[in-house]
């Protein structure tokens, strides 16, 4: 038998951008996998602003980054997840750049890849983009064994003023990892190497000026892929050419009413289990969106916004079966859960909410019991 748990990664200090509510840290939730109801566990509150979690596939080890706004470098933690879904300090390493963003697995997962936002004049040291990981036999994280930095800025002079990497992603075979540069308004490509961990530069695909790219996904059958443009409120539609690692804009499709445009942000963005719709966040609009794929163009168009529950949706992730959406509404301090309708994609909010203070990421592991 296994059971399931959700963490949810919230922030406990201050930031630029984010007023903490305590309690905060990382929250353990037991997840019940029939109904979709959640029971708090407890919350580590001796870690920084673990404002993004990674889970391994084994459900035995979580990685926090740890979002520190007043310093050049941030951190990344890891921890052991024992048998009652508490989490046991392993160890931490510099994220060797300011405001890390995301975390990563490679596909074979022994590295973790981070990204660091950025803040702060270019010349600040260190400054560091992408940093790759390997991890010990026990889960620890070991040095770093590669890093990049982006250079340039985009159109937007408050939000694109220098690069600011905020996710990757690898591709399906583990060959390449591909970087969404919001502030540049590209994804940047590096071939990964992974025997070693090491990255070079591969190739780039600049999107519209202004869109912000900010998370993507790649379908799992299908060569295509998705990226939500944060400041646009925007859903890149990507042909992708796995050989080659090479993508081409095939659409760009809104993922709000016109008229709300202006006062919204996109957020995350996942596939829904079968492949049929991505989904998609909007603080502002405070809903969770969901485009319908044409399988045979690739385009992914806009079919119907569902109210998030709360304020800021942050983040959200489908639980281990992809019955359940969960999503984590930083600025209404609560997570809510909806249930998927896999034929038609629609998703209906529960009536049980967690509160927690300013959640902005949800992880699931799956771990079984003694």
């Amino acid at each position: 038998m296994s059971k399931t748990i959700m963490y949810a990664g919230c922030y406990n200090r201050n930031t630029w951008q984010v007023a903490a509510t305590d309690p905060g840290g990382i929250a353990a939730f037991q997840f019940d996998a029939a109904s979709g109801a959640m029971s708090h566990l407890g919350t580590v509150t001796n870690t920084d602003n673990p404002s993004f979690l990674a889970v391994s596939r084994d459900g035995g080890t979580l990685y926090a980054v740890n979002e520190l706004a007043d310093r050049n470098e941030g951190t990344v933690t890891a921890y052991r997840i024992t048998a009652s879904g508490g989490l046991s300090y392993l160890n931490m390493q510099p994220s060797r750049g300011s405001l890390p963003a995301q975390l990563a697995f490679d596909r074979t997962e022994r590295f973790v890849l981070a990204i660091n936002y950025g803040a702060g004049p270019m010349p600040e040291r260190p400054n560091r983009s992408l940093v790759v990981y390997p991890r010990a036999p026990g889960g620890e994280l070991l040095a770093p064994v590669a890093e990049v930095s982006h250079g340039g800025r985009g159109l937007n002079p408050a939000r694109q003023e220098r690069p600011h990497p905020h996710s990757v992603t690898l591709t399906p075979d583990n060959r390449f990892a591909v970087v969404a540069d919001l502030g540049i308004d590209r994804l940047m490509v590096y071939r990964f190497d992974a025997a070693t961990g090491a990255l070079d530069p591969h190739s780039e695909l600049s999107l519209p000026p202004g869109s912000g790219p900010r998370h993507l996904a790649f379908h799992p059958r299908l060569p295509y892929v998705y990226v939500a443009n944060e400041l646009t409120s925007t859903v890149a539609s990507l042909a992708f050419d796995a050989d080659t690692a090479a993508f081409s804009l095939l659409s760009m499709a809104p993922t709000v009413p016109q008229a709300a445009i202006a006062g919204n942000s996109c957020s995350e963005i996942k596939i829904g289990p079968g492949g049929r719709h991505v989904y998609v966040g909007n603080r502002g609009h405070d809903s969770v969106s969901c485009l319908l794929i044409d399988e045979t163009s690739g385009i992914a168009s806009l079919q119907s916004t569902t109210p998030s529950g709360g304020k800021t949706p942050r983040h959200f992730e489908f639980d281990p079966s992809g019955a359940f959406l969960a999503v984590a509404n930083q600025h209404s301090d609560c997570i809510t859960v909806f249930s998927l309708d896999r034929k038609s994609g629609d998703l209906r909010q529960l009536p049980a909410t967690s509160k927690v203070g300013t959640p902005a990421c949800i992880a699931f592991a799956s771990i079984e019991e003694p």
